[in-house]
């Protein structure tokens, strides 16, 4: 496959912006990892490029697909393991080029996973799994039971996500054989909900007790790099001040009911604001007592 992509590898060298080019193909018992093709390029390039450029080829009976991603995209699908295949790109793909040591340096930082990253994901996964607990308790009680079953395995999956980082390591496509080896509770809950011949309500209901408390325990890793932001300035924050800083864009519209969840669980404290409205204050938010409970 090597040498039918290379006309397509050296039109990419030539470019002066290209900073890296990696080359993934596809694995017997992993094709989802290539999306069924035979292979994948990804060509990294200057955060002055286009964030995406996508295109696919044939040679014969195979197919691949070229991915040119700008460096400052990258970076945000790492950070939000969106798509989630990428983390295995840049740790398995084969060097086909690398300009002054890019995607050595690059995989250099993903290992060593620097603690402010690695917070900063878990505060992304842990808002994505309250959103998820929530929306699934809510509809367990309303007795929707394939859709609280739905958003209950999603839940799962960001508390996996989180179990993996806070080992250090990065989610990857196959999370639950990683979780498997580091929290044998998490993935006996998983087992049970997908697998287990209880009937359906039981089987969630015994599940939304089992998270609680999982959440519960995962507050403190899941909550420090929100707080960490908030302790940046004197007062308390607007939801909209939240949601424009750089930090914590990437929680997206999870951000709200983390929020509202961590005031629950006294994390943060809620204090009122003025309005021009009679009677209505805007709530503002700051970490309760300075530190995460």
């Amino acid at each position: 496959m090597e040498q039918f992509l290379r006309p397509i590898c050296q039109e990419w060298t030539n470019r002066s912006d290209t900073h890296g080019i990696l080359m993934i193909e596809k694995a017997v018992c992993h094709t989802a990892v290539t999306d069924t093709f035979d292979a994948v390029l990804l060509v990294v390039v200057d955060s002055q490029s286009e964030p995406v450029c996508l295109k696919h080829y044939s040679f014969g009976a195979e197919k691949a697909a070229l991915y040119v991603v700008n460096e400052q995209k990258l970076n945000e699908w790492l950070v939000l393991g969106a798509p989630r295949k990428a983390i295995d790109w840049v740790f398995n793909g084969k060097v086909i080029f690398d300009r002054n040591d890019y995607i050595w340096q690059l995989r250099q930082r993903l290992e060593q996973f620097p603690p402010r990253e690695r917070q900063r994901k878990m505060g992304i996964e842990f808002a994505k799994l309250i959103r998820r607990y929530i929306d699934g308790k809510e509809l367990f009680m309303a007795r929707h039971w394939l859709d609280s079953y739905n958003h209950m395995v999603q839940a799962l999956h960001h508390l996996a996500r989180l179990t993996v980082i806070e080992y250090g390591l990065y989610p990857e496509v196959t999370v639950w054989s990683q979780v498997k080896k580091m929290n044998g509770q998490i993935y006996k809950l998983y087992e049970e909900l997908v697998g287990s011949e209880e009937p359906l309500p039981k089987r969630l209901e015994l599940l939304l007790l089992a998270s609680e408390f999982l959440i519960h325990s995962s507050v403190a890793a899941g909550s420090i790099h929100l707080c960490e932001v908030l302790k940046e300035k004197e007062g308390a924050w607007s939801i909209a001040e939240m949601a424009c800083h750089p930090q914590l864009a990437p929680y997206s519209v999870d951000l709200a009911i983390m929020v509202e969840y961590l005031v629950e669980r006294k994390v943060l404290a809620a204090v009122k604001g003025p309005t021009r409205g009679s009677g209505i204050t805007e709530r503002y938010y700051i970490v309760q007592g300075g530190k995460v409970q």
